[in-house]
């Protein structure tokens, strides 16, 4: 039983991997380009990442329809339903580009990021799939599924988006169409444990305000929220701050691959590291690298600056945001499992559509320092919050779903 046990854990991660590294371009391929496209369909240069913003309205608000759709259909006819909208969004998005229309180029990416909501749930689907020996690592190895997601999109953007020189990116958004098609098989070959019965989860789950009282559950939302917030906040300004310091649409292209590279590469070993050094720990080196990477941006406009601050925020957001995520388990038991994933996505993508409409203003009108400078007293305070949740833990000896 314990062999099969193994075998089918270790199926289900990596073809969730896989089906990250398709889902994995959607949101690349909307950051690189979607905040240039934006700038030649905007009527005002302040609204160029709108576009960006609108993809992280979509993922913040499509968690919770998600979810539902997943506890009722299951995971994989979900899934199946997520890869549908991405299609959907790459043609759209294309279309708008084709016709110069603004509204509907939003449009797609707002498909984007309603896709997007799907493909955030694989690392929970990979960790309801395992052993707790496990979960953590599958959490991993799905996140490494990113780190092929990366050069996909980053390589998929430089062959296709001149092919059209008459409309610049649209045979892009039409690649990202055909990449959430090669999903559909995989998700087909996807297995995965039945939901709990119904009268289980009626009777054995905690009501969801008091899951979301508790200590661990309130601090790793917060280092989510913070973590990818930030994240979110400097990688969507950063390919227009490239090009207006007179940086090459190449060196922003490859700036986001190297970026997306270091969020997702070293998913190989963060799994391990949370085992042997504990969550808090790794989340808070995670914080301490975004804010390396903010002081790095504020030290010069180089295009090594700017790829080195990408790198730096990339590897901050895996270790805080693995952490987080695998600080999330610990949470709920498994009747309580959607509802607790879906609250905490909708928060912290929420989160994150905020941060992504405000980057592109502050940029706008007050430049690439200050962009830099909000990542400090954010880190700060979560650093706090996860110091207070460690000593709290051992004051009180608190381990998994008692937080």
């Amino acid at each position: 039983m314990t062999e099969n046990t193994s075998r089918f854990e270790k199926r289900n991660a990596l073809t969730l991997s896989c089906l990250q590294a398709l889902g994995g371009a959607n949101p690349a391929i909307v950051v690189a380009l979607g905040g240039l496209a934006g700038q030649q369909l905007a009527s005002r240069p302040d609204l160029a990442t709108v576009p960006v913003s609108v993809y992280s309205l979509g993922l913040a608000f499509g968690t919770i329809p998600a979810a539902m759709i997943m506890k009722r259909l299951g995971r994989r006819n979900g899934y199946l339903i997520g890869t549908l909208l991405g299609i959907a969004a790459g043609l759209i998005a294309a279309y708008g580009i084709f016709s110069h229309d603004f509204l509907i180029f939003c449009l797609g990416t707002l498909f984007s990021g309603l896709y997007a909501a799907y493909v955030q749930s694989y690392r929970f689907a990979a960790a309801d799939a395992a052993l707790p020996a496990f979960r953590t690592r599958a959490i991993a190895w799905v996140m490494v599924g990113g780190l092929f997601g990366a050069i996909i999109a980053a390589q998929t953007i430089i062959f296709t988006h001149d092919i059209w020189p008459a409309i610049p990116y649209a045979a892009s958004f039409v690649a990202q169409a055909s990449i959430a098609m090669l999903a559909i098989p995989l998700v087909l070959f996807l297995r995965t444990p039945p939901s709990a019965p119904k009268h289980q989860t009626v009777q054995g789950g905690r009501p969801l305000s008091e899951i979301a009282r508790s200590p661990r559950f309130v601090v790793a939302v917060l280092a989510g929220v913070v973590s990818y917030g930030l994240m979110n906040f400097l990688m969507t300004a950063t390919p227009l701050a490239m090009i207006g310091c007179g940086h090459s649409l190449q060196d922003a292209t490859l700036g986001i691959q190297w970026h997306i590279l270091a969020m997702y590469g070293p998913s190989f070993f963060t799994g391990r590291l949370i085992e042997r050094f504990g969550k808090i720990l790794i989340t808070t080196l995670g914080l301490l690298l975004i804010a390396a990477a903010g002081i790095t941006a504020l030290s010069g406009l180089s295009t090594a600056h700017f790829w080195l601050t990408l790198i730096l925020l990339g590897a901050g957001w895996n270790f805080g945001f693995i952490g987080a995520t695998s600080m999330i388990t610990d949470c709920y038991r498994p009747e309580e499992k959607n509802r607790v994933q879906a609250l905490n996505d909708f928060l912290v993508f929420g989160c994150v559509a905020v941060a992504s409409f405000s980057s592109g203003h502050v940029l706008a009108t007050r430049g690439w320092d200050a962009v830099n400078m909000t990542v400090f007293p954010f880190v700060a305070a979560i650093l706090v919050a996860l110091l207070w949740l460690w000593n709290y833990d051992r004051r009180n000896k608190i381990g998994a779903v008692e937080a």
